[in-house]
């Protein structure tokens, strides 16, 4: 927990180049545990901020030259400056223009962090994806059955790339190549408001900000689906999306300890 408290004390800058979809909802993340948002995406501008930024996140939801031009600008200046960084890779299933700018921005960026739904990641590692357009695909989400495979491909693309790779899903795996997590916190709620995934990027950003990668990416996954289960008790989606943000910001270290469900791989 020593990582979520040291957001709240140091309140650390955090540049996110999302989508306007969930512009809002981002930055009130960031805001709910502790840091500080900053969400900006002018070309022109965003290596100034990205250079005083303690991490970046970018997210290829509703994507547009001038964000594509400057997630590439931040994320170089990022990888430069050491500045850890998060690349959502929203869509790259089912749009290759999507899928080739993400394997740019990986090539040329090193983002320390990758995240996608598992139809997403498979496109990333060349294989087929069953994306049903930003969601992933009935034959690609994971199962205590059939994780092996998958785990054994986020593990090579997390070597191959130096990043710690997140698939989301009714189990989140996280791996860095020799440590691999799967998470089952969680509800069918997360998927019924639309920016969830935009958020938890947004969270990771927050809590690599000092450079834990493995760990705060972790903890952020986590959070969510903890959050996610505590709110989920409402008359309809938006109230659950504002009990989502509640909870976040007010869980508790022991509420955490209590209801954390994960498993070594």
């Amino acid at each position: 927990m020593q990582i979520k408290q040291s957001i709240k004390l140091k309140k650390p800058l955090i540049h996110c180049i999302t989508n306007p979809i969930s512009i809002n909802d981002c930055a009130n993340m960031v805001l709910a545990v502790g840091a500080k948002p900053i969400m900006a995406e002018h070309p022109l501008e965003v290596s100034e901020i990205t250079r005083v930024s303690k991490s970046l996140g970018v997210n290829l939801g509703n994507i547009t030259d001038n964000r594509m031009e400057s997630m590439l600008i931040s994320g170089k200046v990022a990888f430069e400056n050491k500045i850890p960084q998060v690349i959502d890779l929203v869509g790259v299933g089912c749009s290759k223009l999507r899928l080739n700018y993400a394997k740019k921005f990986i090539s040329e960026c090193n983002p320390s962090v990758i995240k996608g739904n598992m139809s997403e990641i498979k496109a990333v590692c060349g294989m087929k994806s069953n994306s049903k357009g930003i969601d992933v695909g009935a034959c690609d989400i994971v199962t205590e059955q059939n994780s092996d495979e998958s785990i054994e491909m986020m593990k090579a693309l997390s070597l191959r790339t130096g990043a710690v790779v997140v698939a989301t899903g009714v189990i989140d795996i996280i791996t860095d190549g020799n440590n691999t997590y799967l998470i089952t916190n969680g509800c069918e709620m997360l998927s019924m408001i639309t920016g969830t995934g935009c958020m938890l990027t947004a969270l990771i950003a927050s809590y690599i900000s000092y450079g834990n990668i493995l760990d705060g990416t972790v903890l952020a996954t986590t959070l969510m689906g903890i959050c996610g289960e505590l709110s989920q008790h409402v008359k309809g989606t938006g109230s659950f999306r504002t009990e989502l943000i509640d909870n976040m910001f007010s869980i508790s270290d022991d509420m955490i300890i209590k209801k954390i469900q994960y498993k070594l791989k």
